[in-house]
């Protein structure tokens, strides 16, 4: 008997529903980051992308716990002097919630090539409804 290696020709990929209502913005991000992973198959294999497509629905009900609507800050930096931009996560969870719950997820994953391609297979919307019911995405109920 041989140890099996995922790969391309053996991955079989399946769509999962996050809600994200009232849940820590973490905790579904790292449930997020998981799935996308595919830490949680038995085939799991480190080196192979052999995760599967996240839909998280109610980005903008996500809640942070504690005082990090007032003390967390997004940053970005333009690459020149004094281009940093900071954001309140309280603006942002306002304004685009999806780019918060992304940056979280992506904090969540390794620095590779792998989670480039795992994130194309990650989608957000700020509400409940999405353009994904085609693949009919079973909802994910284990925290």
């Amino acid at each position: 008997m041989s140890t099996f290696m995922a790969n391309k020709g053996n991955i079989v990929r399946k769509w999962y529903i996050l809600d994200a209502a009232g849940k820590p913005l973490g905790k579904t991000a790292a449930t997020a980051a998981t799935l996308l992973r595919g830490k949680h198959k038995p085939e799991y294999t480190p080196h192979a992308d052999c995760g599967d497509y996240v839909v998280i629905v109610n980005a903008e009900k996500a809640v942070l716990t504690g005082k990090k609507l007032e003390q967390k800050y997004y940053r970005t930096h333009s690459g020149w002097v004094g281009g940093l931009k900071e954001t309140p996560y309280r603006l942002l969870m306002q304004q685009k919630p999806e780019l918060a719950m992304r940056v979280a997820v992506r904090g969540m994953m390794p620095r590779n090539i792998i989670t480039k391609d795992s994130l194309s297979r990650l989608h957000i919307y700020r509400g409940a409804e999405h353009p994904h019911t085609a693949q009919k995405p079973e909802a994910w109920a284990a925290n």
